[in-house]
């Protein structure tokens, strides 16, 4: 054989196994690089840039959730977790999802609707870019009407480059049903810096007092009602002085002034007054669900009425008195706090030191006799099982049938909301990131 026959087997041989080498590699690629099997972003790539930081890891099947150290009532070998969306998020209880907006780009988001159980995206919405400053997430709320559930993102801001006064203001909302991903923008005029809530069958807008307008997330009707629309009460010379709308209820809007609060064509609180209170003393906190709770003075000379006042969670219908319970004063003040949430069946209402269970009627103010050691009740179950903090921010966990409050390790994270029996746990990671770890409930 000659030396250049022999040189020449070489490179053949060479190039072959250089060949299966690269077929090798390919079909690695092929097998491991597709479509992410269970991913929440459903086989689609996360965008370029900043919004890839903000896609899903992989769904509860995968089981890469960061494992929290949480209740024991929840499993935290199974989860999912998405990681640099929006540290607001918004829930539809009834559908069993969550919504989270998350960065496409510098100036642009979109919003992602997810299952609560598995973490699956549903749907994600068209980029857009909101009026206000984009280094910050738009707001994201929930609202409910007949049945049917929508996300709302909105901002607000001038109307072109141009803008010279507060005349070219808009508050800009963008309304999706929840089923389906349908898509409706509605453009408001707006002066002043707005308040936007979603706590009753349409959104409110309002300017933190009497003037305020309601979208109805159904057909986007707008419906603007001024200070002289509010049908005052007769009699009630307090509810002219620091009127405020509060929310929309299925009636109409819930109006509150110094003292008293009516649904404007519904129902007055004088005449919906708990049992030994005043019923010129009453004041809105909250509403959830159709649900009002609020404030009452007991009556004068009666049992504890210098040091306690009464709370009560009405129905935002009729004005009735679901439950009732008492705490020492000031152990909660009035006004935009407490904030009430209800179990997803609609049984047990938490606000604050307040525990309510709507089928017996019953309330409980967890804190001790002389008002000290209040606890903050932010999430409840449809076992009546309560979370939230102490004073001192240890983390709590409250059953409020047997209306025992239990002190957790200080490392234990609380569920912020529970829906579709998972427990939703948002938090923040060391290098600053929002994060939201979902864990279903064991059993």
């Amino acid at each position: 054989m000659t030396l250049g026959g022999t040189m020449g087997q070489r490179v053949v041989r060479v190039a072959l196994v250089a060949g299966v080498i690269v077929l090798a590699l390919l079909l690695l690629l092929a097998t491991c690089g597709g479509g992410g099997g269970g991913d929440a972003t459903d086989g689609k790539r996360p965008p370029p840039g900043p919004s890839a930081s903000a896609s899903t890891r992989k769904s509860a099947a995968a089981g890469t959730a960061t494992r929290l150290a949480v209740p024991s009532a929840y499993a935290n070998g199974r989860g999912w977790e998405i990681t640099g969306a929006s540290p607001e998020y918004a829930v539809a209880a009834s559908a069993g999802r969550v919504g989270l907006l998350e960065r496409v780009s510098a100036a642009r988001f979109r919003l992602r609707t997810v299952d609560a159980a598995g973490g699956r995206t549903r749907w994600t919405g068209d980029a857009w870019q909101p009026l206000s400053d984009p280094a910050h997430f738009p707001r994201l709320l929930a609202v409910a009407k007949d049945g049917r559930e929508f996300f709302v993102t909105w901002s607000y801001g001038k109307v072109g480059e141009d803008a010279l006064s507060s005349a070219d203001m808009i508050v800009a909302l963008d309304v999706y049903d929840v089923r389906n991903g349908a898509q409706r923008r509605i453009e408001l005029p707006w002066a002043d810096v707005p308040s936007v809530t979603g706590d009753g069958p349409g959104v409110l807008v309002s300017d933190g007092g009497a003037d305020s307008a309601v979208v109805d997330p159904v057909t986007g009707l707008v419906t603007r009602v001024a200070a002289k629309d509010l049908r005052y009460p007769k009699g009630c010379g307090g509810c002219r002085t620091q009127t405020q709308v509060r929310a929309a209820t299925e009636k109409g809007l819930l109006v509150s002034g110094r003292r008293e609060f009516w649904v404007r064509g519904g129902w007055h609180s004088r005449t919906r007054a708990p049992g030994g209170t005043d019923a010129a003393s009453g004041v809105p906190t909250s509403v959830a669900d159709g649900r009002v709770l609020a404030k009452w003075r007991k009556k004068r000379g009666s049992e504890g009425a210098a040091d306690y006042d009464v709370w009560a969670v009405h129905d935002a219908t009729s004005g009735k008195v679901l439950a009732r319970a008492q705490c020492r004063r000031p152990a909660i003040e009035p006004g935009t706090y407490p904030r009430a949430a209800l179990s997803p069946e609609g049984r047990y209402v938490v606000a604050g030191s307040l525990g309510f269970d709507l089928e017996t009627g019953s309330g409980h103010c967890f804190e001790e006799p002389d008002g000290t050691r209040p606890l903050s009740l932010t999430a409840v179950t449809d076992t009546g099982v309560a979370y939230g903090t102490t004073a001192t921010r240890t983390p709590v966990e409250a059953d409020l049938t047997a209306r025992r409050p239990t002190a957790l390790a200080a490392n234990v994270h609380v569920p912020a909301v529970e829906v579709a029996g998972t427990g939703l746990f948002p938090w923040t990671d060391r290098k600053d990131r929002p994060r939201l770890t979902a864990y279903a409930r064991r059993g």
